[in-house]
């Protein structure tokens, strides 16, 4: 009888579940990975769209395709999905698939949490979607929702709200797995400061969302009160203070913008050492730069509202502390140049990426510098200037970082190559074409193009053209990426056991962190 009992113990466990079921089941870190990366990339696809209408409708002056309130309700939405649905679930997939086999773990930490997780984001999204079609519409008050606008919308925004909060839930499970894992689940023999850049970049990423994603739960939940509960938290005729949204806002929000860029760096620095054949130059100083961005990120967030009167005192310490911010990146960036110096380079879709990422970043960041600048700031608050800025260092950097990383991998994920010619094409159209959407929008915001208007005068009509034409551009060279994955799930060459060691390899194929050596000699050419 016990042998019987045995029997049928052994049955269960051999039991998988198949199809949907298995999705939706699944504890397997690859599998949550897996989800995570389609999901982020149907959820770029869905803003993208949104992106491309808001184009459409700027093409030229006057009032062709939508009406103003649908257009504001656009910008809103592409804003809150490609933050909380692409790029967010995108690093997310990443961490998933990597980390566990970068420290020599098993799994992640909490594996039905990670499953939860997951599932928590296709019903937010629908949610969050689903506001279009209610009475009164999306919310229609930009991504930040500021209040008092925010006060007055319909129930779409309610329904935003709680999208929000269940996107919130989903990240900081995700972040709370994420370290327990890497804290303690280390194979034997990897310290901290062994552990690959990606793996520290993540640990950093998944403190600062713990830390900041309750505070836009408080922001939202405080909106909602007053929205539908008669509290008077940001009504000024109760008593309120709408610039304290702001405040509580951006404490989350600026932050929130390193979380999107920082496994990006750690992406960007897996694959600079690969294809330059030498290990990351300075591996400590990318380590502390990466700290000290995500504790300067905490002190920073007023530098969103120097037209909101705040005294002078308080515009001279966000402008220096903003400034302050530029010195890890500055050594971040280079570091990266200093890991590709005199380095046996080969120029993959991955390392393009990569490069595309350094180059185009950086120019994010120089105008990022001159916004910190408290004078220029209040001539181009609210211009397109601001929106060329965000867009260099969110597609530029977060988006290329993904790109690099996603092909960089995919020969690991899939066991076949992808097409190399076609992501090289696939490369260099998103190049051109970004470049032709967003960088003329800093001379519309320099002459004074204000965001979120659907009109405008006959004076910004060229730049606005290029710009989106470019836009179309781009949005249709995601196509072709999303048909070379295709094409590498469904077969190709198969990927070789050290996939990027090809052609000529020096001795210095080594991921980061660098074992010790003496620089003093030249390495070897195999």
């Amino acid at each position: 009888m016990a042998a019987v009992h045995d029997h049928d113990v052994a049955h269960a466990h051999d039991h998988h579940p198949s199809g949907m079921m298995r999705w939706m089941m699944t504890t397997n870190h690859k599998d949550i990975g897996t989800m995570y990366l389609w999901f982020s990339f149907i959820m770029f696809l869905t803003g993208g769209v949104m992106a491309l209408t808001i184009r459409a409708e700027l093409f030229q002056p006057g009032l062709q395709i939508v009406n103003p309130e649908f257009f504001n309700q656009l910008t809103t939405m592409h804003g809150l999905i490609m933050i909380f649905g692409a790029i967010m679930p995108a690093f997310v997939g990443f961490a998933n698939w990597q980390i566990p086999m970068m420290i020599g773990a098993p799994d992640m930490a909490f594996a039905r949490m990670n499953n939860w997780s997951f599932w928590l984001l296709p019903p937010a999204a629908l949610l969050l979607l689903s506001s279009f079609f209610v009475p009164g519409g999306a919310p229609a008050g930009g991504w930040t929702i500021y209040p008092p606008l925010s006060v007055q919308m319909g129930m779409g925004m309610d329904m935003a709200i709680f999208a929000i909060h269940i996107m919130g839930a989903s990240s900081i499970m995700g972040s709370i797995n994420i370290i327990t894992t890497i804290l303690n689940m280390r194979a034997p023999g990897m310290t901290l400061m062994k552990m690959p850049m990606f793996v520290w970049t993540w640990l950093i990423t998944a403190y600062l969302l713990v830390l900041v994603m309750p505070v836009l739960a408080g922001a939202v939940t405080m909106l909602l009160t007053d929205r539908n509960f008669g509290t008077n938290f940001f009504n000024a005729a109760g008593g309120g203070d709408p610039v304290m949204f702001q405040h509580i806002f951006w404490f989350f929000g600026h932050p929130e913008v390193y979380i999107m860029i920082l496994p990006a760096f750690g992406i960007v620095s897996e694959v600079i050492p690969t294809f330059a054949r030498k290990p990351l130059f300075g591996y400590s100083s990318m380590v502390y730069a990466t700290a000290s961005i995500a504790i300067l990120s905490c002190i920073v967030w007023a530098h969103h509202m120097f037209t909101a009167g705040m005294p002078v005192t308080g515009q001279l310490f966000f402008m220096y502390a903003t400034m302050l911010i530029a010195v890890p990146t500055g050594v971040k960036v280079f570091n990266w140049t200093a890991t590709m110096w005199r380095g046996s380079m080969t120029f993959e879709t991955p390392m393009l990426f990569a490069i595309g990422f350094i180059f185009l970043f950086t120019l994010g960041g120089f105008s990022g510098v001159i916004c910190a600048v408290v004078p220029i700031d209040i001539q181009v608050q609210d211009t397109y200037y601001v929106i060329a800025h965000f867009h260099y260092v969110l597609v530029s950097g977060a988006l290329f970082g993904i790109f690099s990383g996603a092909y960089y991998w995919l020969p690991k994920w899939t066991g076949h190559m992808y097409d190399e010619t076609l992501g090289k094409v696939h490369f260099w159209l998103t190049m051109i074409f970004f470049n032709l959407t967003f960088f003329v929008q800093h001379f519309l915001g320099l002459a004074g193009m204000p965001r979120r208007i659907p009109d405008y005068a006959l004076q910004f009509a060229d730049f606005n053209m290029i710009s989106s034409i470019g836009a179309f551009g781009f949005g249709l060279s995601q196509l072709l990426f999303l048909y070379v994955v295709l094409k590498c799930i469904r077969g190709g060459a198969k990927a070789p056991a050290k996939t990027w060691e090809g052609g000529k390899t020096l001795e210095w194929t080594l991921p980061s962190p660098a074992p010790y050596h003496s620089f003093e000699t030249p390495p070897v050419v195999r």
